[in-house]
């Protein structure tokens, strides 16, 4: 028996076979979209990677550099350089839409590597410190924003799979449930009607 009241009649049925198509299609688009979604995630995943890979390079480079750098300057003198103009730009945020999703693509300004002010003694190791560290924030920057687009992905994706599942593994059956009782009641009125014109006829003189 189904849950909700039926009559069962052609009108109810024909009803019934609408809102299953309706239904479907729904279906469909929302299986369509988290395919769409997890074709999207993979690559993002793989572009991650990939941009995980680079920054663990720029750091060991940046650890090597430092390194460097403390031995020819020590910590303290290292430590008062004078910062380069372009180290402290904003990141540049670049917004894109997917399936009605805001994603966003990060990417580091950085202005010419030029110190704000002479160093009391400038060197090669120092140059090349600071030009490892530019790198690692670069690189850094672009990871954050795909690491916050695949989140968005991710929380979009199980809210369609779960509305997926939800239209198939609910929703359909109940509908193909409620299409097979009114069948069903429909079937048993034309026997009986049927019947009555049987008996009626067998009545008549």
């Amino acid at each position: 028996m189904p849950e909700r009241d039926l009559t069962a009649t052609r009108i109810t049925l024909l009803e019934l076979g609408d809102e299953r198509r309706m239904v479907r299609e729904g279906y469909e688009l929302l299986d369509e979209k988290r395919m769409l979604l997890a074709a999207e995630i993979l690559g993002g995943l793989r572009r991650y990677r990939g941009l995980r890979d680079e920054w663990l390079g720029h750091l060991a480079a940046a650890r090597a550099a430092l390194a460097a750098a403390v031995r020819r300057h020590g910590f303290d003198s290292l430590a008062a350089h004078p910062a380069d103009r372009g180290a402290l730009l904003a990141v540049h945020l670049e917004p894109r839409s997917l399936l009605g999703l805001t994603l966003v693509d990060a990417r580091l300004e950085l202005g010419d590597a030029e110190p704000e002010f002479p160093a009391a003694e400038s060197s090669h190791e120092a140059h090349r410190c600071a030009t490892a560290f530019r790198e690692l924030a670069r690189t850094a920057a672009a990871m954050a924003g795909l690491a916050a687009s695949l989140r968005i992905m991710a929380r979009d994706y199980v809210r369609t799979e779960r509305r997926a599942r939800a239209l198939e593994n609910v929703i359909l059956p109940e509908i193909d449930a409620d299409i097979r009782f009114v069948d069903t009641q429909l079937e048993a009125i034309d026997q009986e009607e049927s019947i009555r014109v049987r008996e009626a006829r067998g009545r008549q003189p």
